[in-house]
């Protein structure tokens, strides 16, 4: 029997998901977390061979020590994962640590979680990148916005979503950041892209190749999400588009990805740009290690009538999946934010489309900021269905 530790298996809380099929496959599945096991729900209970609590999962030594416990006691870990952005550097330094070589080490983090070093893997890919400064002086940075122009985006070079990033427009907006922005952190400035994201999701198996693959499209910016206080709206793609499938396994083998379940995220020009090329075309943003956040993984089996967390430990425990992928469909999120005066209430959403509807839920005070206050994720046969979804529930007075 393979041994899987599974870190923080009790958030995001669809995750228990993940260990219910390993366990299913007949893998023993060890939770490391900092919830009291009572307070588990019991479907993770029942997704779990055993629980290790950690006072913190912040605490390295405690997890560490977590680890070597399920070590002593089971032998040898095959696989430790936690599919969550916030613990791939941790996730990364444990399997160095022992000798876990199925999975990123600690000598890969920084081309998968450094912007500015992401950029080099997409180039041999290939693919178009924004041009970049690593933010130093107000002079250096001038000089680079002197060659883009303004507006500019700077944000944590090694970040998680858009948390701290910013749109400067002027040499004032410029100085603030440059004041306000947080110490000892390394930023990256790069020039401003009219884009919408495309992503590329997919779980890649121990060859490279894609096991599944879909995508999803963000109209709206998660910066302005965040920083505005604003609407959230994204959805998964009836069909992925070719020139998005072409981009994201150039990347796959451009940044040696195996054995993952992979979000990468990219530019669709809106208008031409006189460096990186037409509108339309297809330019990189960032890799993400570990799938799209939130109940994305959720929606992508509602779009295309599969399980993603199956056929994920599927690839973990024979290499491969048989599971079936059925009809196709538009998947819509709609995070709405509390205090907007909406023109539908809860009543008339549920009643307009109830049938469309898959989940409804609040959203976790610690996703809210990129994500909105109240989920409605829906499946719409047409784009045109969807966008009337849209246009209908985020209408306000």
């Amino acid at each position: 029997m393979k041994n899987c530790i599974f870190i923080s298996p009790n958030f995001p809380t669809n995750y228990w998901q993940f260990c219910r099929e390993l366990k299913n496959n007949g893998m023993n599945v060890l939770g490391i977390g900092d919830q009291p096991y009572d307070e588990l729900t019991d479907d993770l209970k029942g997704s779990l061979n055993e629980y290790y609590k950690v006072s913190s999962l912040e605490n390295e030594d405690e997890v560490y020590r977590a680890v070597a416990f399920f070590i002593f006691k089971h032998g040898r870990i095959d696989w430790l994962e936690s599919n969550n952005e916030y613990w791939l550097e941790r996730d990364a330094k444990l399997r160095t640590d022992f000798n876990i070589t199925s999975g990123f080490q600690v000598e890969d983090i920084p081309r998968i979680k450094y912007k500015s070093k992401m950029k080099e893997y997409y180039i041999k890919a290939g693919i178009p990148v924004a041009r970049h400064h690593l933010v130093d002086t107000l002079e250096g940075c001038l000089e680079f916005i002197k060659k883009v122009g303004y507006p500019v985006i700077a944000k944590p070079d090694n970040g998680v979503g858009a948390s701290h990033t910013y749109k400067l427009s002027d040499e004032e907006e410029l100085k603030q950041f440059l004041d306000q922005k947080l110490p000892h952190i390394p930023y990256i400035m790069e020039e401003f892209v009219d884009a919408e994201v495309n992503s590329y999701d997919a779980i890649i198996d121990a060859n490279g190749e894609p096991v599944f693959e879909t995508g999803n499209v963000t109209p709206n910016s998660i910066m302005d999400i965040v920083n505005n206080a604003d609407n959230s709206i994204y959805y998964i793609v009836k069909t992925l588009k070719p020139d998005v499938k072409k981009a994201g396994r150039a990347t796959v083998k451009s940044f040696g990805v195996k054995s993952r379940f992979v979000h990468f995220e990219f530019f669709r020009l809106l208008k031409d740009h006189k460096v990186l090329g037409k509108k339309g075309d297809v330019i990189a943003l960032e890799v993400n290690m570990r799938p799209c956040g939130g109940f994305t993984p959720d929606m992508i089996n509602f779009a295309h009538s599969t399980n993603v967390y199956k056929i994920w430990a599927d690839m973990i425990a024979f290499g491969h999946s048989t599971v079936p992928v059925g009809k196709h469909a538009f998947c819509a999120f709609a995070g709405l934010r509390d205090g907007k005066d909406f023109v539908m209430s809860h009543k008339d959403i549920m009643k307009a489309y109830g049938e469309n509807m898959k989940m409804v839920d609040r959203i976790p005070d610690v996703l809210s900021g990129a994500m909105g206050n109240q989920m409605y994720v829906a499946v719409f046969d047409t784009e045109k269905q969807m966008k009337a979804f849209y246009e209908n529930v985020l209408k306000c007075r």
